[in-house]
């Protein structure tokens, strides 16, 4: 007669899980995540978000919701959503957001040009609005109307420029726009807000086949956030404590108001560009009209090696920046000044630690 079985755990709990959680006190002045702001009074329906969302882009698009996911799961629904195979998508590559929008939509089986709205006749142009890993500023005015003459869709990232530098969609005929929470917003990773035209919605139901995912089907994201007609179903188990955190920081951001927010990085991202110079940094954007007001990148400087200052700052000031990404590794350092860390007193904070920096990194005499 067989024994009865006594199941047994061999392997024990890891010790690290059984003490109390220690989170170091960090000022987060990279190009993102920023620290989030503290709690707002109020409260009310996570589904509201819609409304705060139409509000920081400038739109009365009724498709209009967030994506469960970050920055990055909001591109691939739009591309993925605009484009079926044998289509062709312009991408405007001037940093790695650009790149990887390529990747996309070449995964999606859509022919990637990357010049000539009327060479290629492109369904959908890409570009992105604060490209953060060279802190520029893409001016956007008339490009909606180009493309809509050309019979294209114009699709935009603002992920690290919205609430920090005017955006405003309907008045630029942007058809797809996109954005996160941890920039701006001051809110933890995880949801990303969107909005489609109607025109990028006419062409998402003349679509022949269904989007290759189906968590990311906007036909199914639309029901499921009440912007269609239809009883809205179960479609995925919402993320609700990022969206109510998505909602915290949208109503920071209309309570401050968008030209006040505008404003606010502007000023802090020239009182930073001013005290980099006065340590004698170059700054990497050269034009102040097309710098990112959120995320300001200076070149590393002569003799210095930039993953030592990252960690110096770290290390003896409790402070973050980041060195350069993509085409920019190793040539920028990249400093956030963003949502609820812009301001002057985080710009004297990080200048003095850079200014301690440049004291006590070892440098090289070559």
């Amino acid at each position: 007669m067989r024994s009865p079985w006594h199941p047994m755990a061999t392997i024990p709990p890891p010790q690290a899980l059984l003490r109390p959680l220690a989170v170091p006190q960090r000022l987060l002045l990279g190009p993102g995540p920023s620290n989030c702001a503290p709690p707002h009074p109020g409260g009310g329906s996570w589904m509201r978000s819609r409304q705060g969302i139409q509000y920081a882009f400038q739109t009365r698009n009724r498709l209009t919701l967030a994506v469960s996911g970050t920055g990055h799961c909001a591109m691939e629904a739009a591309l993925l959503n605009l484009l079926e195979r044998g289509d062709t998508v312009l991408v405007a590559i001037n940093g790695i957001w650009g790149q990887r929008a390529a990747d996309i939509a070449g995964r999606l089986g859509t022919a990637a040009g990357t010049l000539g709205l009327a060479r290629h006749k492109p369904s959908v142009l890409f570009i992105t609005h604060g490209e953060s890993s060279t802190g520029v500023l893409q001016p956007l005015e008339g490009l909606g109307e180009l493309c809509h003459r050309h019979g294209c869709l114009l699709l935009v990232d603002a992920v690290a420029s919205l609430g920090g530098a005017p955006i405003l969609m309907d008045q630029q005929e942007i058809d797809v726009l996109y954005s996160g929470s941890q920039k701006v917003l001051s809110a933890p990773p995880g949801s990303a807000p969107i909005s489609f035209s109607e025109r990028a919605r006419e062409k998402m139901l003349r679509r022949k086949t269904k989007p290759p995912s189906f968590y990311l089907d906007m036909g199914c994201l639309a029901n499921y956030w009440g912007c269609d007609d239809k009883p809205r179903m179960y479609h995925h188990t919402a993320p609700i404590n990022s969206f109510f955190s998505l909602r915290e920081g949208l109503a920071m951001l209309a309570e401050m108001g968008l030209e006040s927010s505008w404003e606010r990085h502007r000023a802090n991202c020239t009182l930073l560009c001013q005290g980099l110079r006065e340590l004698g940094l170059e700054l990497f954007v050269k034009e102040e009209a097309v710098r990112l007001p959120t995320i300001t990148t200076v070149r590393v400087p002569k003799g210095y090696a930039w993953q030592e200052i990252t960690a110096f700052l770290m290390k003896e000031h409790g402070l973050e920046i980041a060195g350069g990404l993509g085409p920019s590794v190793g040539k920028v350092l990249r400093i956030g000044l963003m949502g609820y860390n812009s301001t002057k007193d985080n710009v004297d904070r990080v200048l003095g630690a850079l200014r301690d920096a440049l004291q006590r990194c070892r440098r090289s005499r070559l």
